[in-house]
C-alpha cells in the first residue's frame, strides 16, 4: 500500500523545490487564470509556518502587510500553479510556526538576519516553470502588440474620417465664396 502511494505521489511531485523554512522572506510566483488571460502574480512576505516538506503535501504560509492589513495565504509547493519560490532573505529563528509574528508591527517585526548564499539556494533548475512563465510573458507581449495595432488602426480610420470631412468643408466653402 505504502508504495502505491509513494508512486502516485512521485507522478505528481515536482522533482526540485527550493527548501523555504520559517523566518524566510520569499517571494512566490503563482499563475492566476482570468477568463481567457493567464499571468504571473508574485506575492512576497515572511514564511511563517512549513508543513510536510518532504511529501506532495508540502506547504508553506506566507504573510505580508498590504495596504496595513496582515495577509497571509498557504501554498501548496507541488502545485502546478506554483511556477517558483525565490528566497529573499534568511532570518534566524528557533521554531517552525511563527504566530507570534501577527502581533508585530515596523520595527519588532524584524528577525535577525542569517547570510546565506541567494545564488545556491535558488538554484532549482525547474526548466518547465521556466517556459510556462516565458511563454505566458510572449503571450501577454503578443497581445499587447495587437492591441497596438488595432489601435493605430482605428486612430488612422478616425483621421481619415476628419481629413474627409475637412476636405468637404473646405469645397463648400470655397463654392461660398466664389458665389
Amino acid at each position: 500500500m505504502a508504495n502505491l502511494i509513494q508512486a502516485v505521489e512521485s507522478k505528481y511531485k515536482k522533482r526540485h523545490i527550493v527548501e523555504a523554512k520559517s523566518g524566510d522572506t520569499v517571494a512566490v510566483h503563482q499563475k492566476i487564470k482570468e477568463g481567457n488571460k493567464e499571468r504571473v502574480q508574485i506575492f512576497e512576505g515572511m514564511v511563517i509556518k512549513t508543513n510536510h516538506m518532504n511529501s506532495l503535501t508540502a506547504t508553506i504560509t506566507v504573510r505580508r502587510i498590504a495596504s496595513g492589513v496582515g495577509v497571509e495565504k498557504t501554498f501548496l509547493l507541488h502545485h502546478p500553479n506554483i511556477l517558483k519560490v525565490v528566497i529573499k532573505k534568511r532570518g534566524k529563528v528557533r521554531r517552525n510556526y511563527l504566530s507570534y509574528m501577527r502581533g508585530r508591527r515596523g520595527k519588532s517585526s524584524r528577525l535577525t538576519g542569517l547570510e546565506f548564499d541567494a545564488h545556491k539556494a535558488n538554484k532549482v533548475a525547474d526548466l518547465e516553470a521556466e517556459r510556462e512563465e516565458e511563454k505566458l510573458r510572449i503571450e501577454a507581449q503578443k497581445q499587447h502588440e495587437l492591441e497596438a495595432e488595432e489601435a493605430a488602426k482605428k486612430a488612422a480610420e478616425e483621421e481619415a474620417k476628419h481629413a474627409g470631412d475637412f476636405a468637404a468643408h473646405e469645397e463648400t466653402a470655397q463654392e461660398l465664396t466664389e458665389e
